[in-house]
């Protein structure tokens, strides 16, 4: 079995790339479904959703960075076209969204959908023991899943 220079085998490596770049794409929708519910959030519960949604895109942005060089590191070639990224897409896009609850239920969604992309891939890294992938994908599912849980809380206290 051929391995790269982490040690990994390189064809369970390079199924593993691409399946970071369609984590990568959705991960690119999801901040700017962000950018947008930021933008655009209107009403009673402004200013604390314009600052939650902000801290959520800035993370965003730092695991889209993550993903990408975790990418480059096990042999791939990060996605970075808005082209590459639509047709990978598999999240709602959410476009003009100015209500509160509309909002929260499109970053519940959205966390949702990309815990379905992850799933896999932790698998999958697990099976080859490509620890640096592994360990990356399980701490985006335990701070996703916390949101989740916390934008549902606030979800039953909004209806």
């Amino acid at each position: 079995m051929k391995t790269n220079m982490l040690g990994l085998p390189v064809k369970e490596s390079g199924v593993i790339a691409d399946e970071l770049n369609t984590l990568l794409a959705n991960f690119q929708v999801y901040y700017q479904n962000l950018r947008g519910i930021h933008w655009n959030i209107r009403g009673k519960r402004f200013f604390d959703l314009h600052v939650k949604f902000e801290e959520l895109y800035n993370d965003a942005q730092l695991k889209i960075d993550l993903i990408a060089e975790r990418i480059l590191t096990i042999g791939g070639k990060p996605l970075h076209t808005f082209e590459d990224y639509i047709k990978e897409n598999q999240l709602e896009i959410g476009k003009n969204i100015s209500e509160d609850v509309k909002a929260v239920h499109l970053v519940v969604s959205s966390l949702t959908g990309l815990l379905k992309i992850e799933r896999p891939i932790l698998a999958k890294s697990a099976e080859i023991n490509d620890e640096g992938t592994n360990s990356m994908i399980s701490d985006f599912i335990v701070d996703q899943e916390k949101t989740i849980w916390m934008m549902n809380a606030w979800l039953e206290e909004s209806l």
